[in-house]
This record gives structure tokens, C-alpha cells and sequence, in this order.
């Protein structure tokens, strides 16, 4: 049996080690981000954030009234062509941070009257954020940790979080290959995702929310946003989802599809945003399937105006 002490080292030195040859995502690149050569996700080992700040367009238990304290990394390995933080995970906006850095962001946004702390695409630098996280909580931090991720990221690099994050919050994008590959460049996507999911909710377990304020504390949200013209897909993926977790997970049912930049001309499937009809019949068949725990979008929610400012530097 391996005891706290031996796991903690063990975990120092998958993290000190990890980005000398970088293999953190399923790109498998091996370069040397922490000699400053720069991976598929476009970063070095150097943190960067597009943006750390009062989030209130989260689900309901983790944004509420009091809002999520919402940080944003900058870089990506996943590169969706129709990304709506494509300033951050493709443009190379943002500012270098270290760990003791990020550790003070926390407290600023504790300060702020943050409900958590939300880690968004952290995936690349996953060793430092542990180090940040375990910083924080070994200081006393009590705000829980919320890990937003694409799903597209290795098991073993997870493992390094085990403990530290509190509620997963991660994307179920595609169930098919050549959608994965049309879009993200990435065919083993939905292989990638599932296992990534499942270690998610191994490390979490069921959802457990605040009886008082309904804050979600522990647990697992899986996100799907329904692309236009994908609602078959979309289907299999709420199936998917509960018939593998039933409702020990909660699943996001998002619309919120924003056409960005020239993406109509390059997939001009993509040119709209989703129709009301095909977003109601998502919603009927995940009702119709037996999904209880669910959250849903109402309104309109495709507005660039929800997409966040980021760092310009």
C-alpha cells in the first residue's frame, strides 16, 4: 500500500517530469514545453490566462447569485474550428502567471464573493495547476474546485488531480469518428473522452449539491452543446451518457452554438446558429429516455456577447 506521503512524491515527480516530453494530451508531442519549445496546445510549460474573473453563465449550481470565479487558460489542445474562445485557445492571448500567481488569483476571487473556483482548459498545464491547488488548500482554501475541460486529455495526466479537484465539469463533443476528426482534428476523440469521463467520475463520484444554497460540492457535469445539423449525434451521445451513469451524473444540454469568425464559408453546416425545433428535440428525447438530472438553456443564448473579454498582453 502506497501511503499519503509516497503518493504525494509519487505525484511531484509525474508533474516535475511530465512536460520535459510532453504527453499530457492524447497529441502525444513530446516536446519539451519546460525547455520553452512550444506543443500541439501552443503554450510552453509557462502559464498563461485569458482571463480570471466573476463567471455568471455557468449552470445554475455553480454560477447562482454569487457567481463562479472563473479562470481562464490560454492555449488549447483540442483546436475545435468552431471555438468561441478562439482568442485564448488559438490566438495566443493572455499573461504569464506562475503557481504562487495563480495561488493569489484564488484568494482575489474569494474576495470577490466567488462560489468556486472554475478551472477552464487547464488540460496543458495540469501539473501546475495541481501544485496551485494543493498550495491553496494546504493554506486553508475551502472554496471548491471546479475542472472544465474538453475531455480531450489523458487518463494518467487526470490522475494528478485526484483529490485536489472537487467537481468535474467536463464536454462530451462527438460520439462519431469523422465528426471528431471533421471538426477537431482528433478521430480518437470519442475513445479519449469516455475513458477520460469515466476517471472523472471515479475520483468524484455522484453529484452532491449544498442543501442550503444548492451549490454543487462534488460530482460530475457532462456538457454537450448541440451543433447545427448534429442532432442525431448529439442523441447518441445523451444515450450514451445515461445508459453508462444513469443519474449519478448530471448532463448540460447546451444551444448556445455561436457561428464565429469565417467558419459558414469553411463548413457551411456550421453557417447558423441551432434551431429551436432540433434543440426541443434533443430535450424531449433525453425526457423521453428516462434523464433526470439535466440542465437545459432557455432564451436566447447564441449571442457573441456572452463570449468573455480576454487579456489583450
Amino acid at each position: 500500500m502506497i501511503d499519503n506521503t509516497e503518493n504525494s512524491q509519487r505525484k511531484n515527480k509525474i508533474e516535475d517530469t511530465e512536460q520535459s516530453a510532453c504527453t499530457l494530451c492524447p497529441r502525444d508531442c513530446k516536446k519539451n514545453r519546460a525547455d520553452g519549445e512550444i506543443g500541439v496546445c501552443g503554450e510552453t510549460a509557462a502559464m498563461r490566462i485569458g482571463r480570471a474573473a466573476l463567471h455568471m453563465w455557468e449552470e445554475p449550481c455553480i454560477s447562482g447569485e454569487k457567481g463562479s470565479g472563473a479562470v481562464f487558460f490560454t492555449g488549447c489542445p483540442l483546436h475545435c474550428v468552431y471555438c468561441q474562445n478562439y482568442a485564448i485557445s488559438d490566438g495566443g492571448t493572455g499573461r504569464q502567471i506562475t503557481v504562487e500567481a495563480l495561488v493569489q488569483i484564488f484568494r482575489d476571487l474569494e474576495a470577490q464573493g466567488a462560489a468556486n473556483i472554475n478551472l477552464v482548459t487547464a488540460d496543458h498545464f495540469i501539473p501546475q495547476v495541481a501544485q496551485a491547488i494543493r498550495q491553496a488548500k494546504d493554506q486553508g482554501f475551502s472554496l471548491p474546485f471546479i475542472y472544465n475541460t474538453s475531455s480531450y486529455v489523458r487518463v494518467e495526466a487526470l490522475r494528478m488531480l485526484d483529490g485536489l479537484v472537487d467537481v468535474y465539469l467536463p464536454d462530451m463533443k462527438y460520439m462519431d469518428v469523422d465528426t471528431a476528426a471533421k471538426y477537431s482534428h482528433a478521430p480518437d476523440y470519442p475513445v479519449v473522452a469516455k475513458a477520460a469521463i469515466a476517471e472523472m467520475v471515479r475520483q468524484c463520484g455522484e453529484v452532491v449539491l449544498d442543501v442550503e444554497d444548492a451549490y454543487i460540492r462534488r460530482g460530475v457535469i457532462v456538457r454537450h452543446m448541440l451543433l447545427p445539423k448534429h442532432l442525431l449525434e448529439a442523441e447518441k451521445i445523451i444515450r450514451y451518457l445515461y445508459e453508462t451513469y444513469g443519474n449519478r451524473i448530471y448532463i448540460s444540454m447546451m444551444s448556445q452554438y455561436t457561428p464565429v469568425g469565417d467558419i459558414g464559408v469553411r463548413f457551411p453546416e456550421l453557417a447558423d446558429k441551432v434551431r429551436r425545433k432540433s434543440y426541443r428535440k434533443l430535450l424531449d428525447y433525453a425526457v423521453n429516455l428516462g434523464v433526470e438530472q439535466a440542465f437545459y438553456q432557455e432564451g436566447e443564448v447564441a449571442k457573441e456577447s456572452f463570449i468573455p473579454e480576454f487579456y489583450k498582453e
